[in-house]
């Protein structure tokens, strides 16, 4: 017999175990989450128990950190529509066991036929959401790419075996979170606006425990199955996507899909005191950003100072100041714009860019770079994480997105799944904000086939050659700050992981010139003393979502989800 039929037949043992071990129940109502696990071989945090739950079933099945993660991130295609998705992208960073770091980027692109003044009127000034709401704000996809590239490189078991759970989700359903009803009620208009009926998410007064059921989905995410890359990128569902951009008059072709492909790339690295930092390059900002936080940082003593004390925030904030200031200049798509990463991390650079921080006073945005804006920073969490660790010692972080909840609302006919909105995670226009606030220029104008920047900081920490910590979050601009702070929380100020990750956090992104800090989370004194330095606070309600793992002295992982999402689940063994 070929060997190659031992093989399927093989797998399909697999998989039929498979199914009689991971049962999906859509009478489950309600499913909970923990926040806290610990696991003496493994651990998985997600954005949702079902993912979470997915995730677990295939390490306990034999697959590694990678298995769990194509696997997860299929599942949380189904169960978190807002973010988790076929249709939009994002950027995984992968430690082996013998401890080589390598990442995938599957940024979407911009389409053949974008150009840099597509979202200007006549007069060259931005139309109103025409880059965020809508069938041409959709970049081209690269989740499913990813994926299965990352699979064929590290992969251990079946792929078909591996998307069988989020397949089961799709056609069975499963009951929403009072979180979720909420969520879907509040975009009913916006789903109306861009999507014909019937259509599954397009309900009166979604609640608790209603089941959601995506037929469409679970047939697009068959076609990936048994046929891999070719089942999203050609056939039936890359037919289903033009035919919708035909519809809504967006712009992307047949041709983009089947020409689309992620990108290997090799981690941005950094060393902080004994820890070793790797992330995401460009066209992610986050990894280089991180690592020049850290460093900026690193000379001062904000272990004796404390967490906190206004000193430390004083310090951190103007760090931030300036490296968000780097950010819009010099970061954008390495493979058309030649970003300087060893320069920005240059020690030399490093404490040229401090020579003019004032430990008393806070420093004017307006002098580090020129550029002005008034404008108000949005709350976003429609990117989401999930860290993972296997009993090998694989490790995965990984940060994913369709940009604002459920990316521009357009929901694909015959294809069951939401396309994003990244789109507007380009410079429009230079010197004008896109939806975080964020301003960019020439580095990440917009061009056909280029992939736009983003703030998504996937990151494995490393201390003494072993992995120390796996962490991202989402959270739009506020991503990159976030991991900066917990990292640090647990580094420097010595607190137990969640304790790191509960904790309030504040965010500076250069422009506006401002301290965006949580509500209820510095006190009154604080803030005035923080106000004396010259700088100016605004508050949210909360800022990103960390999904942490931290390897703990005797050898064990503690996973924490974050209590800003009641989602978050943390599932170890």
């Amino acid at each position: 017999m070929p060997k190659f039929k031992y093989y399927a037949i093989f797998s399909t043992f697999l998989l039929l175990f498979f199914l009689s071990t991971f049962q999906v129940d859509a009478q489950k109502i309600p499913y909970t989450s923990q926040k806290s696990a610990k696991g003496t071989s493994a651990m998985v945090v997600s954005p949702h128990p079902l993912a979470t739950e997915v995730g677990l079933s295939i390490l306990k099945a034999g697959g590694n950190a990678i298995d769990a993660t194509v696997a997860l991130q299929f599942a949380q295609a189904v169960v978190y529509p807002r973010a988790g998705n076929i249709g939009g992208g994002g950027f995984m960073v992968i430690r082996t066991k013998d401890g080589k770091a390598i990442t995938i980027d599957y940024r979407e692109k911009a389409p053949a036929k974008a150009n840099r003044n597509m979202y200007l009127d006549e007069k060259g000034d931005i139309i109103p959401g025409l880059s965020t709401k809508g069938h041409l704000a959709a970049g081209v996809p690269g989740t499913v790419d990813g994926l299965i590239q990352a699979h064929e490189q590290y992969g251990k078991l079946p792929f078909t075996q591996l998307i069988q759970p989020a397949i089961e989700l799709a056609q069975k359903g499963y009951p929403i979170s009072q979180t979720e009803a909420d969520r879907l009620n509040r975009f009913q208009d916006d789903f109306k606006a861009v999507n014909d009926e019937p259509n599954p998410f397009i309900k009166a007064n979604w609640q608790e425990g209603d089941v959601l059921q995506q037929t469409k989905l679970a047939e697009t995410l068959a076609r990936i199955q048994k046929k891999g890359r070719a089942g999203f990128y050609k056939g039936k569902t890359a037919k289903a996507i033009v035919r919708e951009m035909k519809e809504g008059n967006g712009i992307i072709s047949r041709r983009d899909l089947s020409k689309y492909k992620a990108q290997w790339r090799d981690p941005v690295e950094g060393q902080y005191k004994s820890y070793k930092i790797i992330s995401m390059p460009p066209p992610s900002s986050g990894g280089l950003a991180l690592i020049q936080l850290l460093k900026m940082v690193e000379p001062y003593p904000i272990e004796q100072w404390g967490f906190h004390d206004p000193r430390t925030i004083h310090l951190m904030a103007e760090a931030e100041r300036r490296a968000y200031a780097d950010r819009s200049q010099h970061l954008g798509d390495m493979d058309f714009y030649p970003v300087p990463v060893d320069s920005l991390l240059a020690a030399t650079y490093i404490k040229d860019r401090m020579k003019d921080f004032s430990p008393d006073k806070a420093t004017l945005s307006s002098d580090i770079l020129a550029g002005e804006f008034q404008g108000v920073m949005k709350e976003s969490f429609e990117t989401t994480h999930s860290s993972i660790v296997d009993a090998e010692g694989n490790a995965v972080s990984l940060t994913t997105t369709l940009n604002s909840n459920f990316g521009c609302k357009v929901w694909v006919d015959e294809g069951g799944f939401f396309l994003n909105n990244e789109m507007d995670d380009f410079s429009s226009k230079p010197g004008v904000p896109n939806q975080f606030g964020l301003v960019g220029a020439e580095a990440n104008a917009i061009a056909a086939g280029k992939r736009m920047l983003s703030s998504m900081t996937p990151t494995i920490i490393e201390k003494d050659g072993e992995v120390f910590m796996v962490i991202g979050a989402p959270g739009g601009s506020t991503i990159i700050t976030a991991v900066f702070q917990v990292f640090l929380n647990v580094a420097a100020f010595d607190m137990p992981l969640e304790k790191a990750v509960e904790a309030s956090r504040f965010h500076h992104q250069w422009l506006p010139d401002r301290i965006l800090i949580e509500k209820d989370g510095l006190s009154k004194a604080l803030q005035e003393k923080l106000k004396a330095m010259g700088h100016q606070l605004s508050e949210v309600n909360y800022m990103a979502v960390i999904k942490a793992i931290q390897r703990l002295q005797d050898g064990s992982w503690q996973g924490v989800g974050d209590e800003r999402n009641p989602d978050d689940d943390a599932r170890g063994y």
